[in-house]
C-alpha cells in the first residue's frame, strides 16, 4: 500500500500578542500605595520614609528620595497674612475733613467775635478797666474753646485743622476787640468820623488795642488773650479729634 506524503506536524497555538508587550514580557509587580519602589522579588515592600515620631503627624506618601538629594519636606499649613502697618514715622492718613473744618470754624468765629463788639457797644460807658479786661480774655476763651470743639469734630485727627483752628481763634479774639472801636466812635460821636480817623490812620484800631491808654505802654492782656484763644483751640480740637478719631 502507498503511504501518504509526509506532513510536518503543525505548529503549537501561542496566546494572542499585545501591541504594547510584543515580546510576551511578564507585567512587573503591582505597587502598593503609600510605599517606595517596588520590592525584590520574596521580600515584603518596604515603606518610602521612616516612621512618623510620636507627637508628630506622619509624612506624605511617595517615593524615596535619589542618593544625593535631600528629603522632600512635607507642605506647611498657610497662615493669614497679618494686618498692614504704617512704616515706621508714617502717620495713617485721618479721616474727617479738614477744608469743611476750618470753614465751619471761620463762620462760627466771626459770629462770636460780632457777638463780643456789639456786647462791649452796649456796655462799654459802664466798664471799668478790671471789667474790660475780663471780658476780653473771657471771650477769647469762649471763641478758642468753640473753635477748638468745632475743629476736633469736624476735622478729626488733621494737624492741619488744628492748626486753622489755632490762627483762627486768635484772629476772633483780636478782630473782636478791634471792630468794637469804630462802632463806639459812631454811636458816640457819628459815622462820619469813623471815615476821617480811618482816613488819617488805617491801623488806629489795632494801636487801641496793643496800647495801654490809662498807664501808657504797651497792654499786655491784648496778647494774653490772643495767647488764651490759642491754647484753648488747640487743646480742644486736641481732645475732640483724638475721640472722634477713635470712634
Amino acid at each position: 500500500m502507498s503511504q501518504p506524503p509526509f506532513q510536518p506536524p503543525p505548529p503549537p497555538s501561542q496566546p494572542p500578542q499585545n501591541s504594547y508587550n510584543p515580546y510576551n514580557q511578564p507585567a512587573p509587580p503591582q505597587q502598593a500605595p503609600g510605599f517606595g519602589p517596588p520590592p525584590a522579588a520574596g521580600q515584603p515592600p518596604m515603606p518610602a520614609g521612616p516612621p512618623p515620631v510620636p507627637g508628630q503627624p506622619p509624612m506624605h506618601p511617595g517615593t524615596a528620595p535619589a542618593p544625593g538629594q535631600p528629603p522632600m519636606q512635607p507642605m506647611q499649613p498657610m497662615y493669614a497674612a497679618p494686618p498692614f502697618q504704617a512704616p515706621f514715622g508714617q502717620q495713617p492718613r485721618s479721616s474727617g475733613h479738614p477744608v469743611g473744618a476750618a470753614f465751619l470754624a471761620f463762620f462760627v468765629s466771626v459770629i462770636v467775635s460780632m457777638l463780643y463788639s456789639g456786647l462791649i457797644l452796649l456796655t462799654y460807658k459802664d466798664l471799668t478797666l478790671t471789667t474790660a479786661n475780663t471780658l476780653y480774655l473771657g471771650h477769647a476763651l469762649i471763641n478758642g474753646a468753640i473753635v477748638g470743639t468745632l475743629v476736633g469734630a469736624v476735622g478729626h485727627r488733621s494737624h492741619g485743622a488744628w492748626s486753622a483752628g489755632v490762627v483762627i481763634a486768635a484772629l476772633g479774639a483780636f478782630f473782636g476787640y478791634t471792630n468794637a472801636w469804630p462802632l463806639i466812635v459812631a454811636e458816640s460821636q457819628s459815622p462820619a468820623a469813623v471815615w476821617d480817623l480811618l482816613g488819617y490812620d488805617i491801623f488806629l484800631p489795632a494801636k487801641a488795642w496793643w496800647k495801654d491808654e490809662s498807664a501808657g505802654g504797651v497792654d499786655w492782656f491784648s496778647p494774653l488773650g490772643l495767647v488764651v484763644a490759642a491754647a484753648a483751640a488747640w487743646g480742644l480740637a486736641y481732645l475732640t479729634g483724638n475721640k472722634r478719631g477713635r470712634v
